[in-house]
């Protein structure tokens, strides 16, 4: 029992032991954690973990061996038949074609002919140009093609064109351990310095215990000052849809540099767009987020903040109530964005996507502008501009 847990968790590079899984077994066979993920999840942690420093370890451990796991998300509310999303065949239409199949007319037309299909639809459907199936033309569905639907129960995107999608979504926190290739990266970051000299006297001061010295007649007087550190204050917000995959290992670079540059750092996860919570946890984000109206009225004006990602997404999903992903959002992405940007008047945008791809997307643009054109390439000349800009007085 477990011992496949157990293995995984040594791949991971854990430093377990078969007295932490015998500790762990005897907890289940008290029925401290039964039939409850989240329980066994802490009762796991408390008994295998001895180090704190091992929980991002055993986080993406303790993932990766219960990814097959099913989760509850939206689309189990509306119980729509499994056998009505099956990919059976992959309908592959021509250019002209594509051009031909007209989008609804907004998010608001689509969710209401939406309601309207789960009323009257009683059967299975493929190929079609109406009915929730696949490998058709209708605006719902999986695998296949409309210019803007609601995708539902696809492994991914396909066309990139879909308002909503009701998928499964499977995040993973970024790893703060990755090795930076090069210092360029924690060098641009540097900008982003103010030093001052606060806490415990730990550090020696060298010229006050020279000078003190001599003036007590040579007898050895040590002085002792406060560590210099850097004192800027970050929030750092990094957007962990399925669109970011490509751009994880640069992301994670990125997340190594700040947490080593900035003692006052505090990061959280969102998935496309800034809603009413966040996350740091991606394992457990439906548990436990953060309000972002706490998340405002917590941390002070003068933090700066730094949001990445490639600002790829459905317009609605910025504009529209309930335009969000992942949940009904009752107010709509902008407002979030333009309270957060009211509070923190220092923040900018890094985008990992190339720049030359930015005109490609609408909801980019839409993002540029809500900035006032502070977003950034995630290059080493973009992160040194946004640091500029960050500093910047206002």
């Amino acid at each position: 029992m477990l011992i496949n847990f157990f293995m995984t968790l040594k791949h991971e590079r854990l430093p377990v032991s078969f007295t932490e899984l015998f500790a762990l077994l005897e907890c289940l066979k008290q029925n401290i954690a039964f039939g409850d993920v989240d329980e066994f999840y802490h009762v796991a942690r408390l008994c295998l973990v001895k180090d704190e420093k091992h929980f991002d370890k055993f986080d993406r451990a303790f993932s990766k061996y219960f990814e097959q796991l099913d989760l509850i998300d939206d689309l189990s509310l509306y119980q729509i038949p499994e056998q009505w999303l099956k990919k059976q065949f992959e309908n592959s239409l021509s250019d002209e074609e594509k051009a031909q199949i007209e989008a609804m007319g907004g998010l608001e037309k689509l969710l209401e002919a939406f309601r309207k299909r789960m009323e009257e639809q009683e059967k299975r459907h493929q190929g079609g140009n109406k009915w929730i199936g696949t490998g058709g033309t209708s605006p719902f569905g999986a695998y296949g093609y409309n210019p803007e639907g609601i995708r539902i129960g696809q492994d991914e995107g396909r066309n990139n064109r879909a308002v909503k999608v009701w998928d499964r979504r499977n995040y993973r926190d970024l790893d703060d351990s990755v090795e930076i290739g090069t210092r360029n990266i924690k060098m641009a970051l540097r900008r982003l310095r103010k030093f001052a000299r606060t806490g415990a006297d730990e550090e020696l001061d060298m010229d006050e215990t020279i000078s003190s010295t001599a003036r007590n007649a040579g007898m050895l007087d040590i002085k002792m000052v406060p560590e210099r550190r850097n004192a800027v204050k970050v929030l750092l917000f990094f957007d962990v849809g399925g669109s970011m995959d490509p751009h994880v290992r640069l992301c994670e670079e990125l997340f190594s540099a700040a947490k080593t540059e900035f003692k006052h750092l505090k990061y959280f996860y969102f998935h496309n767009f800034l809603y009413d919570s966040v996350w740091t946890k991606s394992q457990r984000r439906h548990a436990e987020t953060t309000s972002t109206f706490e998340l405002i009225n917590t941390y002070t004006k003068d933090y700066k903040v730094i949001f990445v990602g490639d600002a790829a997404m459905s317009p609605y999903e910025i504009s529209h109530p309930g335009g969000s992903v992942e949940h009904m959002n009752e107010e709509a992405g902008a407002v979030w964005l333009q309270r957060g940007t009211h509070t923190y008047p220092a923040t900018v945008w890094l985008n990992p996507a190339a720049q030359a791809h930015w005109t490609y997307s609408q909801s980019t643009q839409i993002i540029r502008d809500l900035f006032q054109d502070r977003m950034f390439p995630l290059t080493l000349g973009g992160i040194d501009a946004a640091m500029r800009e960050l500093t910047r007085k206002r």
